[in-house]
């Protein structure tokens, strides 16, 4: 007899036609059912025109005690009973089994096929046999991977999916027995495996654990890695003895009930242990697990045997996966399967219970059945219990925590309870409804793959109109929830204008109040870059909205780009009414002398700029930097008041884009494309207002800026304009001598420098100052010489200040006797102010070695120098007569040389002793 049920909420049922009683029966994925009756088991379809239709149908070698199906290779496996004994087998390929007769090949597990026997495998159905030392109970079927897991007295065998290549066109499924996990005290009823989580559930217990692969804490992993201490298995003989000795004097002992989540489950008592089994030269799968969940239920005390009414049933783990990622057109990244949440159901006869066992471990609910269970599915979506009576349906959250999960803007705080914090029973029914839909339009666009085009563009449009409305009922509130009218505005795609379209402005008691959530929504998006303009009506409403709700916070909103069209002389209204309201700030000072600017209002932009200081002109460009910088579809936009400042001020632009740099409120790539797009020069050319910005970052020492690229920055602008002979654009904001007293980094240029400069005039003063930094910078204590080198071609040495840059940096190198060369050939009269001030110490032997030789074979060669040569030969002397003794300035003296010119040094230098 067939007993029809009201199905909520499924759409039709269907009768299964049967020739005998069904025993056992499984899904088949998506298009098939499996029913075991007698030592029969027949496939019927459910998909299709063929709806019920018999598919196949093939003998089991015993009556069928357990049936599960693999949608992961496809299979179909059972626990047969014999004579007495039980079987494992595995029956594959079983759609091409045409009819009932057809022949069918059974193998061992592990059995290699011959190639010439491949055709005969793949074109018709084939059993495999697993053999086990002990009588199989219970399996399951990993839903992923189709790793198959067997249920034994006090342990598991866990025999995972392979396959045999025949060839380059066949494969031949397979498996491999890879592990055993042996339980102690345990006889598994059900067991649930998916991915590596195994859940066993046996009368009145359930234990959840996660094998993992890998060394456990950089451990060295052995063939057991875990196992129960020695206390605890103690402890538990201990008890064990004690219940054996009381019961036998008529009493019966029971365990409390007890429940432990995480690492606490470690002290349920059960002894765990990993023995593995594949083959020593592969890679083991798992090697070691995490106790995730125990949970132990009290019998009914009232009966000595255990009652029914308090054995569990429908131990069930279900996972919930993304295929993919979804973009906003609705197409997805990759194909891929990836494990968002998973979840364990279990049940008593009146009560069941649903867990989340991943990121965290947690009771989900708590269902109550009216009538007493006998069986229980659980769906993403509901829960099925057959009871008594009838078939009941329950709403789960599966899908919807799993949502949650991935969805940052999910808000966790609305569960099956809701808050009281809502102003209005039409919001929260709302709220609750939209919520619901919302979580299920966005579980069924988890997995997109199982969606047609169709469907799929149907869903989004759904999932966008669903967080549109979600929008609208959190910007009405008032509430610790009201900011999530921003995430579900913007998940909808509407644009700003289109939102505020959608609001309500009517005046109520003469009194117009905006809730937090749309202030919320409307200031964070006026803050973002967005490419979007509001009309003139628009932005005037958005100003008096905020006018009413935050003050504080016009001038920052008439700052943003999306303000552009707001009428000037309605915003100068508003800053004013913040004047005489007592919210007057230096922002507002600003915002009003950039408003006064877009009016045209000359004098009244000079006078609010001359009302404060300069300091506190740039501490208020800090407090908003959209004053002077803003971005129009991700470039850099420099303000109407920014320009008017680099003609008028540009002291303080300067400054003000360098506290903002300091503050982090400006990058400082996007500060040096700021100064380009303000002067309207392109990549290739550098401003002098840039230059005066690189200039004040030196000076201002900042930590983040790295020294050496700010150092090549100024030295090759000061280096082209030189070797271009290129004035800058403005003039300078400060000169060289400005720099040497402010900034460490820039140096006393050496006085032998300023010998060598005066020998050459230079007509243009700006190329002087740049010549003069360059100078102080290759003085300074911070520069790296060696990484200016390569740069220094374009500065000839054919010109004085060419020439006093080559060799500023050799003498940086030491090159000091090259140096000397280079003064004696191009300017002499440099040469004595050089060696003063840079052959001392260790060096100072190069007046006598190398100065002293070169003066006097120059002046034996004559020529128009010789009169220069002559006097810095005498001062050569003076200086050698003053460090050496008598007998070793002799000694260095040429010997061609007239002894009436050398004879006064030589008497100073014998009467030196003496006078000291």
């Amino acid at each position: 007899m067939v007993q029809l049920y009201n199905l909520h909420p499924f759409g039709s049922q269907q009768v299964v036609p049967c020739k005998l009683e069904p025993d056992r029966f499984c899904g088949g994925g998506r298009d098939a059912l499996f029913v075991a009756a007698g030592c029969k088991v027949e496939a019927f379809a459910v998909a299709g025109q063929e709806l019920c239709q018999p598919r196949c149908a093939f003998s089991t070698l015993g009556r069928v005690l357990r049936l599960a199906y693999s949608e992961a290779g496809d299979y179909l496996v059972a626990i047969e009973e014999k004579n007495k004994a039980t079987f494992l087998r595995a029956y594959v390929n079983w759609r091409n089994k045409r009819t009932e007769n057809s022949r069918v090949c059974i193998r061992m597990i592990g059995h290699n096929v011959e190639a010439p026997f491949s055709k005969t495998f793949r074109d018709q159905m084939y059993i495999i046999e697993m053999p086990l030392s002990e009588a199989p109970l219970c399996i399951s079927c990993c839903p992923v991977k189709g790793d198959l897991l067997v249920g034994c007295t006090n342990k598991l065998v866990l025999f995972s999916l392979k396959y045999q290549i025949i060839n380059e066109e066949f494969s031949l499924l397979d498996f491999e027995r890879s592990l055993i996990i042996h339980i102690d005290n345990i006889t598994p009823v059900e067991i649930s495996f998916c991915v590596g989580y195994v859940a066993v559930m046996s009368d009145l217990e359930v234990l959840i654990v996660k094998l993992e692969s890998g060394p456990k804490n950089g451990e060295r992993v052995h063939h057991h890695p875990h196992k129960t201490n020695n206390r605890m298995r103690r402890t538990e003989e201990g008890i064990s003895n004690e219940i054996s000795q009381l019961e036998s004097d008529d009493f019966v002992i029971c365990q409390k009930p007890l429940e432990l989540l995480g690492e606490k489950s470690e002290q349920s008592g059960l002894s765990v242990t990993l023995e593995s089994t594949g083959l020593a030269d592969e890679k083991r799968k798992y090697s070691h697990f995490q106790h995730l969940l125990y949970r132990r239920f009290a019998p009914d005390i009232s009966s000595y045997v255990l009652s029914d009414d308090i054995k569990l049933h429908s131990l069930q783990l279900l996972p919930i996966y993304q295929t993919g990622s979804l973009t906003s057109d609705g197409k997805n990244l990759s194909q891929e399967k990836e494990l968002l949440s998973l979840f364990c159901f279990f049940s008593l006869p009146h009560v069941g219970y649903l867990y989340m066992v991943v990121k965290s471990v947690e009771l989900m609910s708590v269902y109550q059945y009216p009538e007493k269970s006998q069986q229980a599915v659980l769906t993403p979506q509901f829960l099925h219990v057959i009871t008594s009576n009838n078939l009941q349906c329950f709403t789960v959250r599966c899908s919807a925590a799993a949502a949650r999960e991935e969805d940052p803007y999910m808000d966790t705080t609305l569960k099956i309870a809701y808050s009281n914090t809502y102003k209005t029973v039409k919001t929260q029914s709302c709220i609750h409804l939209l919520s619901e839909a919302h979580l299920l339009v966005r579980a069924a666009l988890m997995d997109a793959s199982q969606l047609e085009p169709g469907e799929k563009a149907e869903l989004l449009e759904a999932f966008k109109e669903s967080c549109g409305h979600l929008g609208d009922c959190y910007s009405r509130l008032d509430s610790q929830h009201s900011h999530l009218t921003l995430p579900y505005y913007k998940m909808s795609g509407l644009s700003m204008a289109e939102v505020l379209a959608r609001m309500d402005w009517t005046v109520e008691d003469g009194l117009q109040k905006y809730e937090r959530g749309l202030i919320f929504y409307i200031n964070h998006s006026l803050y973002e870059n967005l490419d979007e303009e509001l009309s003139e009506e628009l932005a005037a409403k958005v100003v008096q909205m905020f006018y009413v709700a935050e003050p504080k916070q016009v001038p920052h909103i008439l700052c943003s780009p999306s303000m552009k069209n707001i009428n000037p002389l309605t915003a100068m209204s508003y800053l004013r009414k913040l004047d005489t309201s007592g919210f007057s700030s230096i922002l507002v000072t600003l915002t009003k002398a950039a408003v006064a600017l877009k009016m045209g209002d000359l004098d009244m932009h000079r006078n609010e700029m001359k009302s404060h200081s300069e300091m506190k002109l740039v501490c208020g460009f800090i407090l908003e930097p959209r004053l002077l910088v803003q971005q129009r579809k991700g470039q850099i936009v420099p303000t109407e008041l920014a320009l008017h400042l680099k003609e008028t001020q540009p002291g303080l632009l300067v400054a003000s884009v360098l506290g903002l740099q300091k503050n982090n409120k400006i990058g400082i790539e996007e500060a040096d494309s700021f100064f380009k797009v303000l002067c309207a020069k392109d990549e290739d050319t550098i401003p002098q207002l840039l230059v005066d910005f690189w200039e004040a970052q030196l000076v201002a020492c900042l930590p983040d800026v790295v020294l050496q690229e700010l150092f090549f920055k100024l030295t090759s602008q000061y280096i082209w304009r030189l070797s271009k002979r290129q004035p800058p654009d403005t003039t300078p904001l400060r000169t060289s001598e400005d720099l040497i007293n402010a900034c460490s980094h820039y140096g006393l240029i050496h006085p032998w420098v300023h010998v060598l400069i005066s020998s050459d005039s230079l007509a243009d003063k700006n190329y002087t100052e740049d010549l003069s930094k360059l100078q102080s910078l290759i003085c300074g204590p911070s520069f790296d010489i060696a990484s200016i080198i390569p740069f220094l071609e374009p500065l000839s040495e054919d010109t004085i200040a060419g020439l006093s840059v080559h060799v500023l940096c050799r003498t940086r190198l030491k090159e000091y006797e090259q140096c000397l060369d280079i003064l004696l050939e191009r300017c002499p009269e440099a040469v004595i102010p050089y060696a003063n001030h840079e052959l001392k110490e260790e060096n100072r032997t190069l007046w006598w070695k190398k100065l002293l030789p070169e003066l006097c074979q120059r002046i034996k060669c004559g020529g128009e120098k010789y009169q220069l040569y002559l006097s810095s030969l005498k001062e050569t002397l003076s200086i050698v007569a003053v460090e050496l003794e008598l007998k070793d300035f002799m000694n260095i003296l040429p010997e061609d040389g007239t002894a009436a010119f050398f004879l006064p040094y030589l008497l100073y230098c014998s009467r030196k002793k003496s006078l000291t």
